[in-house]
């Protein structure tokens, strides 16, 4: 699969006059733009996004075109993922959330706060995390699904078990999140495609034990959205609609400091690929590495911060903590950008 990195985005009326006047291509169906792209691996570089060549056109045929609304979500997006991790030693809410009552209530409190969805996890991914059987996992969330399902929350389950994303799916999630891209468990694509449900597919090497050794690029960016390709191709051949394929690029796995932040700063060429983008950066370690903040659920301002970023880079979906915060933060980013 050839590659093209979508650069000198645009936003907002400039961005319509320009692809009006064919100086710039939408990014995803717009309203942003792209004025310039990348040719990966083409000894050509950088050109006029209105002078790519022929053999890259189905590359920036992926890049233009529209996405569905993602999980059936209301428009176009943005659109808003709330974090409620049913463990006790999640990164950074490990413990908060680990009763049926606590969970529940700060799943209502999430949607209450603005989210469009709620991602459900029961097992810690963060680095050095240890490993929990798929009966453990789904002793803790399964209650806790059914009862957000039964209040209309749109449910995310984030697992990689094929059994756990069954039964989450019949315990009323409609949507699955995979760290591993289902690469873990090789029950996983047709559990999803049996299911006809969306999927998120996350980049990462190695497990959660041993990601951080697999850090190892001589570009990132491409690098991960190439990988990313491979697990897109797998999944579209395992019978999941690519309408219904996200993919996120996995800050912080896999990926030492300086990666996550050139990758972030990247993100737009995940478009290549032709799927929505999720952006997962809420309170993560770079961002403590950039702002010197220890304590991870200090992080906020910088997670809104990464958060606009990812937007202006044409993320459509945000994984997040702090769901009142990034609601708000988004509403503006929208009025700023005519969305």
């Amino acid at each position: 699969m050839r590659l093209i990195e979508p650069l000198g985005l645009l936003h907002g009326p400039g961005a319509s006059e320009a692809i009006e006047r064919r100086l710039a291509l939408p990014l995803a169906g717009g309203p942003a733009a792209f004025s310039l792209a990348r040719l990966v691996g083409d000894a050509r570089g950088i050109v006029l996004a209105n002078a790519i060549p022929p053999e890259f056109a189905e590359a920036c045929a992926r890049v233009c075109a529209p996405r569905p609304a993602f999980a059936g979500l209301p428009g176009r997006g943005p659109w808003v993922m709330g974090i409620v991790n049913v463990t006790p030693d999640s990164f950074s809410d490990g413990g908060r959330h680990f009763t049926l009552e606590a969970a529940v209530e700060a799943g209502l409190a999430t949607r209450a706060a603005g989210a469009d969805l709620v991602d459900i996890g029961g097992e810690s991914t963060r680095p050095g995390s240890a490993p929990v059987t798929p009966e453990q996992e789904q002793a803790r969330i399964l209650p806790v699904i059914e009862a957000l399902a039964r209040e209309g929350v749109v449910v995310s389950v984030d697992t990689r078990h094929a059994a756990t994303m069954r039964a989450a799916l019949e315990a009323g999630a409609r949507v699955v999140n995979d760290v591993t891209a289902l690469a873990h468990d090789p029950l996983a694509a047709a559990v999803v495609a049996a299911a006809r449900a969306p999927v998120v597919l996350m980049h990462m090497r190695g497990t959660p034990q041993t990601m951080m050794d697999h850090a190892s690029y001589a570009d990132v960016a491409a690098e991960v959205t190439a990988e990313l390709a491979q697990r897109v191709a797998a999944a579209v051949a395992a019978g999941i609609a690519p309408g219904d394929i996200a993919v996120d690029p996995g800050i912080g796995f896999a990926k030492d400091h300086a990666q996550n932040i050139e990758l972030l700063d990247r993100m737009a060429i995940l478009h290549t690929l032709g799927c929505t983008v999720l952006a997962g950066v809420s309170r993560k370690r770079f961002i403590g590495h950039l702002t010197g903040e220890a304590v991870a659920a200090q992080r906020g301002p910088g997670s809104l911060a990464a958060a606009l970023a990812a937007l202006d880079r044409g993320a459509a979906i945000l994984r997040v903590h702090d769901v009142a915060e990034t609601v708000q933060a988004v509403r503006v980013w929208r009025g700023l950008n005519g969305r």
